[in-house]
């Protein structure tokens, strides 16, 4: 069964735009993140909680994840929007400046009686987070972690690094991180470009993300949506290649082979569960068009 469930683009919207939650219910996005955090200046939170309770009970957006992104625990906001997030409504709850496992479990503590099945993502954003990234993910096995979200703007902040197109600076805590994600388990969504303007600017930094191994991106912008899409969907020779390896080992005289040659080249077992994996990706992404 293909329990696979496209994670190629996750939009950030604010809670406190009425016009940008209407239209983000016929983007071909994979995800919508309703954020009551960053993207909603402090006079407006109270507002925008309003709206985003209205967002998550009337639903409607269709194969598209809604993820509600609160504020801190330890804000005067966090403790209305858990209660938010709580009542139901959203598939997943993005918490902010997770520096350790306690305080993704202050999270889940909250959440736990009320939405049992509700998902707990992550954000990876603070020097201190990046050394305890094993110890976080591993929190999986008993609370509700299913994703880490990389938040590279804050991180350049505390890193007092410049963010660069080429991001050198954050490559350690990229690949640390997408590396706990697969440990455990979690999918991993890269961070933000801030240039939507540029789709070239854009393209390369996702396809750098797509090299780290992360299963999409975040965005600040619509436009930024069809690249992204793009970039982390499997291209048609990628699904050529994965039929031709699965068609390979199913053929009676491979039964019980380790390796086998496809096409000319040596393939093994573990190519196979790739073959399977980008199988399964391509039957989900045209599944959910």
């Amino acid at each position: 069964m293909n329990t696979y469930r496209p994670r190629r683009s996750a939009l950030y919207v604010p809670a406190s735009s009425a016009n940008a939650l209407i239209k983000a219910r016929a983007l071909p996005v994979d995800v919508v993140i309703v954020d009551l955090e960053d993207a909603v200046a402090p006079e407006m939170k109270d507002q925008a909680r309003a709206a985003a309770a209205d967002v998550l009970q009337a639903g409607d957006f269709g194969p598209r994840a809604l993820v509600l992104r609160v504020n801190g625990i330890d804000t005067p906001w966090g403790s209305g929007d858990l209660a938010l997030a709580a009542a139901g409504g959203a598939d997943a709850v993005l918490v902010p400046k997770i520096d350790c496992p306690e305080d993704l479990d202050a999270y889940a503590d909250r959440l736990r009686a009320a939405q049992p099945k509700i998902q707990l993502w992550a954000m990876v954003e603070t020097c201190r987070c990046i050394p305890a990234l094993p110890a976080i993910a591993a929190r999986a096995s008993d609370t509700q972690l299913r994703a880490f979200v990389m938040g590279t703007n804050d991180l350049a902040k505390e890193m007092r690094a410049r963010l660069t197109p080429a991001r050198t600076p954050f490559h350690a805590a990229l690949s640390a991180t997408v590396q706990a994600a697969r440990a455990w388990g979690l999918a991993v969504l890269d961070g933000v470009c801030n240039e939507f303007r540029d789709e070239a600017v854009f393209r390369a930094e996702a396809c750098q993300g797509a090299e780290f191994g992360f299963d999409g991106k975040t965005l600040i912008h619509p436009a930024q949506i069809a690249a992204c899409n793009e970039v982390f969907s499997p291209g048609a020779d990628e699904i050529a290649w994965a039929a031709a390896v699965i068609e390979a080992f199913e053929l009676p005289e491979n039964a019980g082979k380790g390796a086998i040659s496809v096409d000319g080249r040596m393939t093994e077992l573990l190519h196979l569960e790739q073959a399977r994996r980008v199988r399964d990706i391509a039957t989900a992404i045209s599944v959910q068009r």
